[in-house]
């Protein structure tokens, strides 16, 4: 297996890389910066295993395996035969090639992809299908070609225990960062009045136990030439060492939603994620809402919108009693109302802060709107 260090590209949703470069920093990844789309740094496969791993707010791990000029097909093709192929991909892989072609000589995506398929097919005699776990992500723009390794297969959004969810979930990943950017670092009290499925909620009580995001799932990397079993076992547990007994963490992440099948999901899937000793889930309308007998903390909620939903008409006195739950009963803590609407987010009538930036969630653009505590 080469040990040279290579350069380690995470995924982020566009409008949210500082808060990924935040969780990598803190996670001790060395030196990550921010970049368009994700989060860069330099390590070795053992970094790639463990970001896989252990990020929340990472959509994918990919790894850069060759990059260089190219201006014409012809180039392109004798190129692809000088990657070092055989170092990442055992014989006979079967893998797909994705390609994207901007700003460059080269813009025709599947005459590209072709050159590259023929380069992997003769170096390592690899089965092309459509439907492969191995990518290869190619991206040729201003006539630069980067050729990269999925190295995680399904989104990392994907834990691998979430058994049940409702209309317009929000993605795990999305939801650790957006608990980053209200400053949630695993110590404060989190609470979700439109729990949903109980997103939020689940990845504050496992972030706060100290529980590995992708402890459940498996990754592509395991089918590479450069994976290495006993290490990754080894990573698997050191970092389950972070790993807090319940009994010292009192329950402090409710979840409350006014539909009963609601909570049903989100008890189901705090049981699948072994949180259930942790969290709490309510069956009561935001007019019921109780404050929680414990120390202020964070409301984050990600209420319906026009878009989402459907009528839009009815949404604005939803949100003007949300606000005024949260002034009268919720004295000290912090709240962040996620939305594609400002005028949503005016209308409960809370002293907010200015946007976060615009972030993609199934075609919307939505903001984090937060206050500082009340």
């Amino acid at each position: 297996m080469t040990q040279a260090r290579l350069e380690i590209f995470l995924v982020a949703a566009p409008g949210l890389e500082q808060a990924l470069r935040t969780e990598a920093l803190s996670s001790g990844f060395s030196a990550p910066k921010a970049v368009p789309g994700g989060v860069v740094f330099q390590g070795r496969w053992q970094e790639v295993w463990r970001a896989n791993l252990v990020l929340r707010g990472a959509t994918r791990v990919l790894m850069r395996i060759g990059q260089f000029s190219v201006a014409h097909l012809s180039q392109l093709d004798k190129k692809a035969h000088q990657v070092d192929w055989a170092s990442v991909l055992p014989q006979g892989a079967t893998v797909k090639v994705e390609t994207t072609c901007r700003k460059s000589k080269i813009y025709h995506d599947r005459a590209a992809s072709e050159r590259i398929e023929k380069a992997l097919v003769d170096v390592v005699g690899a089965q092309i299908s459509s439907d492969a776990e191995i990518i290869v992500k190619v991206r040729i723009e201003k006539d630069r070609c980067t050729i990269s390794l999925d190295t995680s297969g399904d989104s990392l959004h994907k834990r691998g225990h979430k058994t049940a969810t409702g209309k317009a979930p929000m993605r795990e990943t999305l939801a650790a960062l957006f608990l980053r950017e209200m400053g949630f670092d695993g110590s404060q009290t989190v609470l979700d009045p439109m729990c949903g499925s109980g997103t939020f909620v689940i990845e504050a009580a496992e972030w706060a136990a100290g529980l590995m995001a992708g402890r459940d799932r498996s990754f592509a990397f395991e089918k590479l030439a450069s994976f290495d079993p006993e290490t990754f076992k080894n990573i698997k547990e050191r970092e389950a060492q972070g790993f807090k007994n319940f009994k010292d963490l009192p329950p402090r992440f409710f979840g409350s939603d006014r539909n009963a099948g609601a909570i049903k999901n989100s008890q189901r899937n705090a049981k699948a994620a072994g949180v259930e000793e942790i969290t709490q889930f309510t069956h009561a309308a935001i007019s019921d809402l109780e404050r929680p007998d414990c120390p202020p903390g964070i409301v984050i909620v990600n209420p319906p919108y026009g878009e989402r939903i459907g009528d839009k008409r009815q949404l604005f006195a939803l949100h003007g009693r949300l606000g005024q739950v949260m002034k009268e009963r919720f004295s000290g803590w912090r709240v962040g109302i996620i939305t594609s609407d400002g005028g949503l987010a005016k209308a409960t009538g809370l002293p907010l802060l200015p946007p976060g930036p615009p972030v993609d969630h199934g075609g919307l653009r939505i903001k984090l709107y937060q206050t500082d505590a009340l």
